[in-house]
């Protein structure tokens, strides 16, 4: 009786990794994935030709790197730092809430839950998920906190809503907030002029990296604004 035939483990080119990633991630381009891998967060082997050559490890890798972008919002470095753990044989500490690795590969259940995050609510889900009230709620559309396309709210309304209701056990009302809008969207404005020379760019390793520029440089933005406000704080009489 013939031996079944023995298979290697599955080898792919680019093309072939971008149909495995085209129904999740449609936006993905060859550039692209270069671009990741230029960052170090994918090393895909290469033939003597210096063809790159994909296993399905690093295709799941891309899945996860891509999800976090996507749905997290988390710049390219510290999901790097989370797979160099991950290659250490470490679990990160401070992985987003919910989210749960194993070494190298994604599994169906992280990538159904990533996926989750970026699902869109119907206000009942919203105020059920955040614990705001009514009222509440209509206070932060009214002054221009959250906001929702065709009635569904994204994750970041989520993450506004329930800041917001920790705030009002503080005292704070929406109608107090509104400084923070004006101030995200001054900064926002430094941004988008700071990326500005890629982002003018139409191909996709540049739109990658302005989106990359943008999220590091909103995260430095984010560091300075809370030292400043620690640093009043800790002026306080008290």
């Amino acid at each position: 009786m013939a031996q079944p035939e023995r298979r290697g483990p599955q080898v792919l080119n680019i093309g072939e990794v971008l149909a495995q990633l085209s129904a999740d991630f449609p936006g993905m381009t060859a550039s692209k994935i270069r671009f990741l891998e230029e960052k170090g967060l994918i090393n895909p082997r290469r033939t003597p030709a210096g063809y790159r050559q994909y296993s399905d490890g690093d295709v799941e890798r891309l899945r996860f790197v891509l999800a976090l972008q996507r749905d997290q919002y988390l710049p390219l470095k510290v999901i790097k730092d989370y797979l160099d753990a991950i290659d250490r044989g470490e679990r990160p500490e401070n992985l987003p809430p919910g989210v749960v690795v194993s070494p190298r590969i994604v599994s169906d259940e992280l990538a159904a839950e990533l996926q989750n995050h970026g699902r869109k609510l119907t206000e009942e889900q919203l105020r059920t998920e955040s614990g705001a009230s009514v009222p509440l709620l209509k206070s932060l559309l009214d002054f221009g906190l959250i906001s929702h396309t065709n009635g569904r709210f994204d994750d970041h309304a989520l993450q506004v809503a329930r800041a917001c209701v920790q705030l009002e056990g503080h005292g704070l009302e929406p109608r107090h907030l509104r400084p923070f809008q004006a101030a995200a969207e001054r900064e926002f404005g430094l941004v988008e002029r700071a990326v500005a020379p890629l982002a003018s760019r139409k191909d996709s390793a540049s739109q990658a990296r302005a989106a990359e520029a943008a999220r590091e440089i909103s995260d430095l933005c984010l560091t300075l604004h809370r030292a400043l406000v620690q640093d009043h704080i800790s002026r306080m009489d008290i």
